[in-house]
């Protein structure tokens, strides 16, 4: 099998702060060493790792850093990490937007990339006519982008407004068209970044589908990173992780998934505040307890689905405060919403000076035996975050006795979870 695409050490490297008379010194210090003494570029000497949660202590960032690894022509590559990993700068020197500081790529093929909602589009020309620009951007004929129009405006679902102008698209119609450009155009190389979430859950099931076909039906190149890990292991055969831009696993898509999964893992028994974050300088927040328990771990026995959350806190002024539960799944997919504030309308007026309130939270009871995570927000319900603990509630829920093969009838035994 042949090689679609080499990366030969690439970094990429970026000058923290405002552009200022700074920078030209340095780009003319950069041009004297490198054209006129012809020495090494200072520059690369320099630098932190893009490290975004500490203060550095240069102006200089790499937000790649020797990056090699090859990519089979037929391959469907997860690339996974963290927000600021350098999933998206990787992305974009694939697909020429912008240029590597050190290395090189070697791609064989056409690329057709969506790096975020609207790439590629020009707002003033309805989407019909950005197809065709698209399309004799990827060097294809009249002739040819005519024979796939039809089937790029089905995939899209957008035939109504395809002769509009796209600067009037929602969000999600752009999308819808920019992947069906980009998928149906026949590229030899597809890069989808993390723009399948803007669409709705019919159209993301609907494009892995298409990804899969245009891998495995046509043997063709696709990169995809996502933060959806359900996706990920659905479409991918291999993965690669990258962490303050440099690549720390690849391998096995199942083996990568676990290990990126594990690297965020909570330091279980830690108290459930040592992740939290005040937004607000409102409040300040001095305890949380989730069912009574300080720490960032629960057992849920079924058929028990409520968490009782107390906060307890200080409020310079007086304000309405609710609590808010996003539940993820083991593989980080956000599950649903649970606000019962927001439904009921009743939220706690908190007065100047220490406060109270509690919540209670229905999860759903279909969820099975395993671990789930529980983002807690305090907020001013329809204004503002005050205080948030991301993901940083573990729930592992179990139903005993079923597990050891003994019947529990709940309304026999309901009483006990009273």
């Amino acid at each position: 099998m042949s090689i679609a695409i080499e990366f030969e050490n690439i970094s990429k490297q970026y000058r923290l702060g405002l552009v200022s008379t700074n920078t030209l010194s340095h780009d003319l210090n950069r041009w004297w060493v490198t054209n006129v003494r012809g020495k090494e570029d200072p520059y690369l000497k320099i630098g932190d790792v893009n490290d975004r949660a500490h203060k550095g202590t240069s102006d200089y960032v790499w937000a790649l850093k020797d990056i090699n690894f090859e990519v089979q022509q037929g391959d469907v590559l997860g690339i996974i990490g963290k927000n600021g990993a350098g999933k998206s700068t990787l992305l974009k020197i694939l697909s020429k937007v912008t240029a590597p500081t050190t290395g090189t790529i070697k791609a064989a093929g056409r690329i057709a990339s969506l790096l975020e909602v609207g790439t590629g589009f020009h707002p003033e020309m309805t989407g019909r006519e950005n197809i065709y620009m698209n399309g004799a951007i990827m060097g294809m004929t009249k002739r040819e982008i005519t024979a796939k129009l039809d089937e790029i405006v089905d995939f899209s679902g957008v035939e109504r407004y395809i002769d509009t102008p796209v600067k009037r698209y929602s969000s999600g119609m752009t999308v819808r068209l920019g992947f069906a450009i980009a998928a149906h155009l026949e590229p030899d190389i597809l890069v989808v970044d993390e723009v399948l979430a803007v669409g709705d859950a019919e159209f993301q099931k609907k494009a892995i589908g298409k990804m899969q076909d245009v891998s495995k039906g046509e043997g063709r190149t696709v990169l995809f990173v996502s933060h959806n890990m359900t996706s990920i292991k659905a479409l991918c055969t291999r993965g690669i992780i990258l962490e303050n831009g440099s690549v720390k696993y690849d391998g096995n898509i199942g083996d990568a998934v676990e290990c990126y999964l594990k690297s965020d893992e909570l330091n279980i028994g830690a108290p459930l505040m040592s992740k939290i974050k005040v937004l607000s300088k409102e409040i300040s927040i001095i305890e949380v307890t989730v069912n009574g328990i300080s720490t960032n771990h629960i057992d849920l026995i079924y058929p028990n689905r409520k968490l009782y959350i107390k906060v307890r806190g200080k409020a310079l002024n007086k304000l309405r405060v609710g609590i808010e539960c996003l539940l993820y799944d083991g593989n980080e997919t956000l599950l649903g919403k649970f606000a019962p504030t927001l439904h009921t309308k009743e939220t706690d007026l908190v007065h100047p000076g220490e406060f109270f309130i509690e919540e209670i939270v229905n999860l759903p009871h279909n969820m099975t035996n395993g671990d789930y995570f529980v983002q807690i927000e305090i907020t001013h319900p329809k204004v503002e975050y005050l205080a948030v603990i991301p993901k940083g509630l573990k729930l592992t829920t179990q139903n005993y006795m079923s597990e050891q093969g003994i019947p529990f009838d709940y309304k026999l035994f309901g009483f006990l979870y009273l």
